[in-house]
């Protein structure tokens, strides 16, 4: 067995693990690793039909969005942009200006960006063991979805209904 297959399977392992913990345990063991607020980058990616791409997490019950935590001085388009590629092996192109969701409880901020693929999407497929499904769905027949993916959605519809006076700046992760 090679090195990087015996990562994935102790990466697959860890995850496993770490979704048994109470959400509680989890979350603390986040803000251990990245004490301040954590910032995340939320790639909702749409197809021409207008169907959204969903994915399910190894350690979430529910469907969400690629994307994951921006590495510390990233500029969280590249952020979006990178974990569509290693989740779901697509290279996605950013369109409009992303919309922000914070939530405090966690300590989380989220940049929410809308991205389209190019032809119908078929390459997607799970490339990282944290990704156990993958699929297209119409906007009007969404699974359950996580707590962060149904936020983002409201940003986005929030942001497109009053795009005046958002700024257009570029997001870059900064912790303490």
């Amino acid at each position: 067995m090679g090195a990087s297959r015996l990562r994935a399977k102790a990466h697959l392992l860890l995850l496993r693990m770490y979704r048994r913990l109470p959400r509680s345990s989890r979350l603390f063991i986040v803000h251990r690793m990245s004490p301040s607020f954590t910032v995340g980058a939320i790639c909702v990616v749409e197809r021409a039909d207008g169907a959204l791409l969903l994915v399910r997490h190894s350690y979430r019950q529910r469907w969400g969005f690629p994307g994951g935590l921006a590495s510390r001085g990233e500029e969280v388009a590249d952020a979006a942009i990178r974990e569509a590629n290693e989740e779901v092996g697509l290279a996605v192109e950013l369109v409009g200006e992303p919309a922000v969701v914070i939530d405090p409880g966690p300590r989380r901020v989220d940049v929410v960006y809308q991205a389209r693929v190019d032809g119908d999407g078929a390459a997607a497929t799970p490339c990282s063991p944290e990704i156990v499904e993958v699929g297209w769905f119409p906007r009007e027949e969404l699974p359950e979805l996580q707590h962060e993916a149904a936020s983002a959605l409201v940003a986005l519809a929030r942001a497109r209904d009053h795009p005046a006076g958002r700024p257009g700046r570029s997001a870059t992760a900064k912790t303490d």
